[in-house]
């Protein structure tokens, strides 16, 4: 089976301090939010499109890479074989996000939970070294984010 492209985002809040987890339901895990492009090309659109979806976040604004509309990261990651497909990969095309303040979190049917989470407590959530990648891009890039 060929793989899927896929778009997430890496949701800081706008302090910069806490990031968004859910807890994906069939993997077990806590990631960023993401899911399918099912053939959508503007895949920045498919990320906020998950992000809304599967936080409830909807006042989001893409942060810039370097001056310019571009991802943060690309993960190519297996997915494990389950009762709908057998085994196949990712092709995350992940992107920089930020939500305004004010906003709740509401848990969507594919997460087991949603949270804002403190950077500098991460690893009490995740050890996945795709998901500390996607911290330490960010919190190198932020700093030159107006």
């Amino acid at each position: 089976m060929p793989g899927h492209v896929t778009g997430s985002a890496w949701v800081v809040s706008e302090g910069h301090g806490h990031c968004v987890l859910h807890h994906h339901r069939k993997l077990d895990r806590w990631l960023q939010p993401g899911g399918h492009a099912d053939g959508d090309p503007d895949i920045l659109s498919v990320a906020l499109r998950e992000v809304r979806e599967e936080t409830g976040l909807t006042r989001l604004r893409a942060l810039p890479v370097r001056g310019v509309a571009a991802p943060l990261d690309i993960d190519i990651h297996l997915i494990p074989e389950n009762a709908a497909e057998p085994a196949h990969e990712h092709y995350d095309v992940r992107f920089l996000v930020e939500a305004a303040s004010g906003q709740d979190l509401v848990r969507s049917h594919e997460s087991k939970d949603v949270r804002w989470v403190p950077t500098d407590h991460l690893t009490r959530f995740t050890t996945e070294d795709s998901v500390l990648r996607l911290h330490r891009r960010a919190a190198h890039l932020i700093k030159r984010v107006p």
